[in-house]
């Protein structure tokens, strides 16, 4: 069935439905990974977004039920250049058609990914709509010029968990760590550790009770005195979708924690520090979105190849460089990366050290993070 994509600019693609038949809007952005298609559709910070896969095979290996970063699949539509025809692996259940079609996903290939690219590259990312119902382009940019785009808008409580909950939950959904039992984790579990649910990935979850980590995920609008209440060895601030400046009631409650706990921020909640610290956030052209993002430690001199997802960056000149520490920067565009503050345990990376698929450079940043709650605890 023919389906078209309209951007907000008057362009025009055009391709095939392989996945439900619809309509979405979205910001239309892409994605530079050649594998990890199961990861990138769960991901919660895609929430608004209509996801362009550049790599041209996507679908090979199917779909399986253990390959997952939350509930289900939060992108709002998937363009790709050709879906595979076969689904080769050991684990796969389903093929990436039947996923979005039994999710109510739109998906469309056939499209000339390469193009809509470069596209985007040049004009930077924009709203869109893709279609399977109207196929009328005047109509169809009409729609994307009127939508209401990312700016200003707060994602995050779509995304949200609705009520607390404990990591062990989700452990046992990750297929290479199955084996390990409840009861094993409890008793390894040396942290507590709350974290703060902005649109959380599983596997920030799974690396966090792989250290020893007893983990409770709560909802965004928690506020900083019922958590503080439980007493937590830590608190993580996780990743998420939209504009950061939107989130105005989780920066307020941050700023209440600055000095009180332990904190580690990773993406989203990076951008949540930053303002917290009364920083300033913008909105990157065209984002950076893939699995081979160069970053550069600051302190070491060290190059990490890190996994991306964000439209969003704090502004380094916003920040006190009296107070915040610059760790790292992104050698792409010399954007802002990681940082962390000159008194305060407090630290924070743009990037996603718990990339699966992807690359495993900046693991150690976990344990950085256990490191400055046994440094913390000893101290008080």
């Amino acid at each position: 069935m023919k389906a078209f994509i309209a951007l907000e600019d008057g362009t025009i693609f055009e391709g095939i439905s392989f996945g439900a038949q619809g309509e979405r809007l979205g910001e239309i952005v892409f994605n530079t990974s050649m594998s990890g298609y199961q990861e990138i559709m769960t991901d919660p910070s895609y929430k608004g977004q209509i996801v362009t896969m550049t790599y041209p095979l996507i679908g090979n290996y199917g779909i399986n039920k253990y390959d997952v970063e939350s509930s289900g699949p939060k992108v709002e539509g998937f363009i790709i250049k050709e879906s595979s025809k076969i689904a080769s692996n050991f684990r796969s259940e389903k093929s990436l058609g039947q996923y979005l079609k039994e999710n109510n996903i739109i998906g469309i290939e056939n499209v000339d990914t390469r193009s809509l690219t470069l596209h985007i590259r040049t004009k930077g990312a924009m709203k869109g709509i893709i279609s399977t119902i109207d196929l009328n382009p005047k109509s169809l940019i009409k729609k994307a010029k009127n939508s209401p785009g990312l700016i200003g808008r707060d994602l995050v409580k779509e995304v949200t968990c609705k009520k607390s909950y404990n990591a062990k939950t989700v452990y046992s959904l990750s297929y290479l760590s199955r084996a390990e039992s409840k009861d094993a984790l409890r008793q390894n579990a040396r942290f507590k550790v709350i974290a703060m649910d902005f649109g959380i990935k599983y596997n920030i979850l799974r690396c966090l009770m792989d250290i020893g980590c007893d983990v409770t995920v709560v909802p965004c609008d928690t506020k900083a005195k019922d958590i503080l209440a439980q007493n937590p060895d830590g608190i993580f601030l996780s990743n998420g979708p939209g504009d950061p400046a939107a989130v105005t009631y989780a920066i307020e409650e941050i700023r209440k924690l600055l000095g009180k706990k332990p904190i580690f921020g990773i993406c989203l909640g990076h951008q949540l520090l930053g303002l917290a610290f009364g920083g300033k956030t913008y909105k990157l052209k065209f984002g950076h979105r893939g699995a081979n993002h160069p970053v550069k430690d600051l302190k070491t001199g060290k190059i990490d190849i890190t996994s991306q997802n964000h439209g969003f960056c704090v502004d380094i000149d916003s920040l006190n460089k009296d107070e915040i520490e610059l760790t790292h920067i992104n050698l792409n565009d010399n954007t802002l990366e990681g940082m962390t503050h000159r008194k305060l345990p407090i630290f924070s990376v743009q990037y996603h050290p718990e990339a699966s698929p992807g690359p495993h450079d900046s693991r150690y940043l976990f344990k950085r993070f256990v490191e400055i709650m046994e440094q913390y605890a000893k101290k008080n």
